[in-house]
């Protein structure tokens, strides 16, 4: 249909080549609404005849619901939806809905629309994992965990303490998302191939009636920018790698070997072979696609990296990346809230690994450091003491005073009072004493979780007032449609 200038039709493995109709079945309803905009403003502008809008919109109303999912020679959906409307509308009226328009601002809105009511479902799904790891963490505040470094017992800590670091990297990402959403919703619309357009369209018109907040005014910027969707991209690749390490740390966890967690038949598989298996494949298809996002992110940066100014096909592949991106990043968030809320927690193993470690080693150091003694000091005596019960096969609680003593370098403290320290030194009254601000500190949970459920609620709200402004806006674009429709002679 665009093939004005040249002879014939394209070769058909040429066509294969450059359609990206398969690609962009994501996109046709958006695709559908924007040229619906467009025609209003048309008419509003006196560009087009009532009679012609009504014959454009009722013929685009109709392709909603249509299946595009059938071959077609067109190269793109823009070309197969203007074909569709022409055939429908006649070349007379449908003919003119592509004035002042260009497919090079098209897609670009396409794919703004897109985008921007997927960061809202992101946003919607990050509000609920966030939620419930919230939620766990308000029950397990007395659920006492090793925390690690190296993956080696470093310190004791509370299972909700382990739970609120993965809420706050999540809140990273629900604000990463959240912030980039002011700048996904602008319209490019109107903008043209590259320089605008003589005719007097009115681009303020049409992005209201979309529901967009502004302008991406500059038409060269317009057309030919793609950091929004690098941006989008970008955020999701960071929160699946942070999904990921969530996800490893589960799998560790859920060993037979740790067993400080079970995950749910619901979200485990077993093997063709082993009876006896009950394998995390839920987890490790997480790590799996985190991989395959960051390949996304990787792909559109090389993409753009290279580019003149205006526009180019190979934007075209750009598509290619999003819609899966949106796909993974959705149902892991799904997957893994669900498996949070359906895992059970081995307190009793937990405490046994504790026990069977020397975790509360620094509790020990600095109670010396708060009698006067140096750090440095009192980490070699306390260095001393786990080298001893080690050797010995003791907890540190199990060593005599005169094993004790035998650690002491010179006179820094008695052997007896610190034989007391190590006894009255346990997880429970570590994690009493434990003040500075975001430790694993009792008070210290309290009073995070009570912060975090303050933040999660004004996410929520924001998210549901960005969604219901769009889907306002489409209604009332929808409404309009239908009245010209009804009133179009």
């Amino acid at each position: 249909m665009y093939r004005s200038r040249l002879e014939g039709k394209l070769d058909e493995n040429t066509l294969e080549f450059l359609s990206s109709i398969s690609d962009d079945f994501q996109i046709a309803l958006y695709d559908i609404l924007g040229s619906q905009a467009h025609t209003l403003m048309l008419f509003n502008n006196k560009i087009i005849t009532k009679p012609e809008a009504g014959k454009i919109l009722d013929a685009l109303e109709k392709l909603k619901e249509e299946d595009f999912s059938a071959e077609s020679e067109a190269e793109d959906i823009h070309e197969l939806i203007e074909s569709l409307v022409i055939k429908k509308a006649g070349k007379e009226a449908g003919g003119k809905m592509h004035t002042a328009r260009s497919r090079n601002d098209q897609v670009t809105l396409d794919m703004r629309m897109k985008i921007r009511n997927d960061v809202n479902i992101v946003c919607f799904c990050l509000n609920e994992t966030i939620s419930t790891l919230i939620q766990l963490a308000e029950k397990h505040q007395n659920t006492i965990v090793p925390l690690y470094t190296h993956l080696q017992q470093a310190q004791v800590g509370l299972f909700s303490h382990f739970l609120l670091a993965y809420a706050d990297a999540l809140f990273r990402d629900l604000d990463r998302f959240y912030v980039t959403y002011g700048r996904i919703n602008e319209s490019p619309l109107g903008a043209g191939p590259v320089g605008g357009t003589s005719i007097p369209i009115d681009r303020q018109f049409t992005a209201k009636m979309l529901g967009f907040k502004g302008l991406v005014e500059n038409s060269i910027d317009a057309t030919s920018s793609r950091d929004f969707v690098a941006e989008y991209v970008s955020n999701s690749s960071i929160m699946m790698t942070n999904l990921s390490r969530m996800a490893e740390d589960f799998i560790i966890w859920s060993t037979s070997e740790f067993s400080f967690l079970e995950l749910s038949d619901k979200f485990t598989s077993t093997s063709s072979v082993m009876p006896q298996k009950k394998n995390p494949d839920i987890l490790e298809l997480i790590r799996g696609k985190t991989a395959q996002v960051i390949g996304y992110q990787m792909a559109i940066l090389s993409n753009l990296k290279g580019l003149p100014s205006g526009y180019n096909r190979d934007l075209q592949q750009i598509k290619v990346s999003i819609w899966p991106t949106s796909k993974i990043i959705i149902s892991s968030l799904i997957v893994i809230n669900s498996l949070l809320k359906t895992m059970t927690v081995n307190e009793k193993k937990l405490r046994q690994a504790i026990d069977g470690g020397f975790s509360i080693s620094l509790d020990i150091a600095e109670h010396l450091v708060r009698k006067g003694i140096p750090f440095r000091v009192s980490h070699k005596i306390v260095g001393h003491l786990v080298q001893m019960a080690d050797k010995s096969k003791k907890s540190l609680t199990e060593l005599s005073i005169s094993e004790i003593k035998k650690t002491i370098p010179s006179n820094e403290i008695d052997s007896k009072d610190l034989y007391k320290i190590i006894q009255s030194t346990t997880p429970e009254s570590s994690l009493e004493t434990r003040q500075s601000q975001g430790s694993s500190g009792k008070h210290e949970q309290q009073r995070m979780i009570a912060d975090r459920k303050r933040k999660i609620q004004a996410y929520v709200m924001g998210t549901r007032k960005r969604t219901n402004e769009v889907r306002e806006a489409i209604e009332s674009l929808e409404n309009a449609v239908n009245t010209l429709i009804k009133n179009k002679t």
